[in-house]
């Protein structure tokens, strides 16, 4: 099976979607590899009349659920894109 031969534009819209995905990627390992997202986090708060007490704090944390989600999109737009800037066969002749 041939592999087709992409185009300059192509090939542009391609790596820009690896280069996008692998952002997504090292944001995720940025903020600690996470599962999933967060936008709260459970810390603890020392009461000198209490004691220690847990308490929730907002706090964004990006997840994989979200990087798997952005990379999809990703995937579909490039896909798509490759889709509409195929070259067309000047050999073939036409139906009509």
């Amino acid at each position: 099976m041939n592999c087709p031969i992409l185009n300059k534009t192509q090939k542009r819209i391609r790596l820009t979607g690896f280069i996008l995905i692998a952002i997504a990627f090292i944001v995720w390992l940025a903020y600690g590899a996470e599962i999933f997202t967060k936008t709260q986090v459970l810390i603890e708060i020392q009461d000198e009349l209490f004691g220690p007490r847990k308490e929730w704090q907002d706090h964004f944390i990006w997840g994989l659920d979200l990087t798997l989600l952005i990379s999809v999109i990703v995937i579909i737009v490039t896909v798509s894109l490759l889709f509409l800037t195929r070259t067309k066969d000047k050999n073939i002749k036409n139906i009509n």
